[in-house]
């Protein structure tokens, strides 16, 4: 071969130098990205560079994707979004994207003001595909960067939201061993946790354990992993049964699965999260509240259900006795003062409050409510939401409640001083304050209230009354109780309590109204021991009393009361 001449070697040498001259002029325009010249002008011949040239590019500077995107925003002026949340704005997005282009490239719709779209990527350096999804969507774009995992969920809530994958639950197959073999052999080798959301197996899995839950009558469903094995378990009627047993190797899929319909990050498996979504599976409304925490054996999720159209809001079907309603509704029938309803939590006391409600003239008093959360929908009451992050908590929402002109207002649960106070001072200015306190019994509420820090002679001229109350389980009335049915092929468990003996559940109640003695006793600070020997002169029955009488009506058992009240 020919050796190349002296003025082909100039020319050569003139090339290379003025391309190291333009790879240093890009070094120098990234500017507080530490990319240097040769490093640039490798980027191209890099594998993967052509597809995937931002991720090359954080591996060659060494730097994490956060500190990377926060210094290009710096450098360019594309604002960074940490933490993007979906606008409704942004539909016209992921109607005209697909959703396979997104995920690929790493795009998620942010807002639009009806001429341009905010778009947010984790992959700043691909124009050709920005030139496409703007001839797509028909108007101009203004990119936005967003770390990688932030923008997956933005992908995929809004992509849920237009496709509505959870909307409604239909009735399909039985939940079986199969079920679970085939949803986990259908997910082979995929890691990436949203590529495992989106698997039809799991989703029908998933769908096919709230439909289960919900035939069962659940209120709750833990998923539960443990060293060598996963245990779903549903709270049925108070009492955590153990459900189902699927492969350990699909936690993870059914993890992810749940946190999409619920809208959390399923990047985050490090730390606590809560997330609320509503289904209809079949003709049932359901609202859905989740809560996730890791564990040192992967998440532990639960579930709580609560079905609209199961909700039992007459104090008849509660089973109070028909005394008791009426010393209630008396006291709930007075323009002004307090009444406490307590117990532990998960004993029916906000349904027993609603119940109450619904023995009230929503036409001609004005009814408002502050919870957390918001359990029930009431027509004719307004109600707000506890929301912490946005300081609405119960002390400042019920502040604002007070210049709302109430007549009635339920406090969800009294739990610290400032809450106690407002709702004493509302009582005592002529407002009907109902409202929950976590003590074992009437009798300890007063105690309960000093211990908070309210005054007593507060409480002797505010509280009008306090009602707790217990849940015990109902007898199945299908077996009797026994847990088992005839058939062709002779005893078997019986289905509508599904072997347990027991369906659905009783409220036990006792009411203690305020007398004069009690007044006196508690302007002394009494123990709640002498205040119960006073009520009791003046007729007060305890809940033991009202649980006896319900199992000598076959409502309930005397196992029950042993397990429930002592």
């Amino acid at each position: 071969m020919p050796k190349p001449d002296g003025l082909a070697l100039r020319s050569t040498a003139l090339t290379n130098g003025a391309a190291d001259a333009s790879w240093a002029r890009v070094a120098e325009l990234l500017g507080p990205l530490p990319l240097t010249p040769e490093q640039l002008r490798r980027l191209p011949t890099e594998p993967g560079s052509d597809e995937e040239a931002w991720d090359v590019m954080l591996s060659m500077m060494a730097l994490d994707e956060h500190t990377a995107l926060t210094r290009l925003s710096e450098r360019t002026g594309m604002r960074f979004v940490p933490e993007p949340r979906p606008h409704e704005s942004a539909a016209r997005f992921y109607e005209l994207i697909p959703a396979d282009v997104a995920r690929s490239h790493h795009l998620a719709g942010l807002e639009s003001d009806g001429r341009t779209m905010t778009v947010v990527t984790a992959h700043p350096f691909q124009p050709a595909i920005f030139s496409m999804v703007e001839d797509r969507l028909g108007m101009p774009m203004r990119l936005a960067l967003a770390p990688r995992a932030a923008v997956a969920n933005l992908i995929n809530r809004g992509y849920e939201q237009q496709q509505d994958l959870v909307t409604e639950i239909i009735e399909e197959m039985p939940l079986d061993e199969a079920a679970f073999a085939s949803a986990a052999g259908s997910l082979g080798q995929a890691t990436d946790l949203l590529q495992l959301a989106r698997q039809t197996p799991v989703i029908r899995l998933v769908n096919m354990i709230l439909f289960e839950a919900l035939r069962r009558r659940a209120s709750d469903i833990h998923v539960h992993p443990l060293e060598s094995r996963l245990v779903i378990r549903f709270r049925i009627d108070g009492m955590l049964l153990d459900a189902f047993w699927p492969p350990l190797s699909l936690a993870p899929a059914i993890s992810s699965r749940m946190k999409v319909m619920t809208e959390l990050d399923i990047a985050n498996r490090h730390s606590p999260q809560d997330g609320h979504t509503t289904v209809r599976i079949g003709s049932h409304k359901v609202d859905i509240r989740m809560s996730v925490i890791p564990t040192i054996y992967g998440e532990r999720i639960v579930l709580r259900l609560l079905d609209q159209s199961q909700t039992q809001l007459s104090l008849d079907q509660v089973g109070m006795a028909k005394e008791m309603q009426n010393q209630l509704i008396s006291l709930i029938d007075r323009p002004n003062g307090m009444v406490l309803v307590t117990g532990p939590t998960g004993s029916g006391k906000t349904t027993t409050l609603y119940a109450a409600l619904g023995k009230i003239d929503r036409s001609s008093r004005n009814v408002m409510t502050i919870e957390d959360p918001v359990e029930y929908h009431l027509e004719g009451i307004s109600q707000m939401q506890v929301n912490p992050k946005r300081n609405v908590t119960f002390a400042t929402g019920l502040r604002s409640l007070l210049r709302q002109d109430p007549d009635v207002i339920l406090v969800g649960e009294i739990r610290d001083n400032e809450t106690a106070q407002l709702a004493i001072q509302a009582s005592l200015t002529g407002h009907l304050v109902l409202a929950t306190l976590h003590t074992n019994d009437s009798p300890s509420a007063i105690p309960r209230l000093t211990d908070i820090g309210v005054p007593p002679y507060l409480v002797t001229s505010s509280l009008l009354g306090v009602l707790a109350q217990r849940l015990l389980r109902r007898v199945c009335k299908a077996c009797g109780g026994t847990g088992k049915a005839a058939s062709a092929r002779g005893e078997e468990r019986c289905e509508t309590c599904f072997g347990t003996g027991y369906k659905g559940r009783v409220a036990v109640y006792e009411i203690m109204l305020m007398n004069e003695e009690l007044r006196r006793l508690t302007a002394q600070s009494a123990d709640s021991i002498s205040l119960a020997d006073a009520a009791k002169r003046t007729g007060f029955k305890s809940m033991h009393d009202d649980a006896r009488a319900k199992v000598e009506a076959g409502l309930t058992t005397a196992e029950e009361i042993r397990r429930v009240l002592f």
